[in-house]
């Protein structure tokens, strides 16, 4: 389009053909947004109550597990099983060996180490024959050589 013709276009108006093609197109362009409007929005259902997933600041309200460590006290190594079950399902284990013979505590406590290194873990002694086995998800804080008396 030369400058001539802008410029008459322009005093004159515009041709009723490139009218008529511009309506046609910015009705398109009306519809289509219309429908991504209707796309965006909701569908409305009274019967149905929507809860938010997503916690804000303001209103948190925060669900946690109950975290609980559990105490066992194994007099033969099959009941090492059950241990090793609690702390591949992220539970923290204290285990006593105060009724198993040394052999045996050797043995155990050679699995548990196998275990914990697996899960990311951690194991300390608390105590005589007393031994502390949490996964990757607790956190250990504070010395606990002076429970030992080490």
């Amino acid at each position: 389009m030369s400058l001539s013709e802008k410029l008459s276009n322009w005093f004159n108006g515009v041709p009723e053909e490139e009218y008529y093609e511009e309506v046609t197109d910015s009705k398109q362009a009306v519809s289509t947004n219309t429908d991504v409007t209707r796309a965006s929005e909701p569908e409305k259902d009274n019967n149905r109550q929507v809860m938010s997933l997503m916690s804000s600041k303001n209103n948190s309200t925060t669900v946690q597990r109950e975290q609980k460590i559990m105490v066992f006290d194994p007099s033969v190594f099959s009941d090492v099983k059950n241990i090793g079950k609690m702390i591949l399902n992220g539970r923290a284990v204290i285990v006593n060996f105060r009724k198993m013979d040394e052999n045996q505590i050797h043995r155990v406590i050679d699995f548990l180490s196998g275990l914990i290194f697996a899960v990311n873990g951690d194991m300390q002694r608390i105590g005589e024959k007393i031994f502390l086995c949490t996964p990757k998800n607790f956190k250990i804080e504070g010395d606990l050589s002076n429970l030992t008396g080490r």
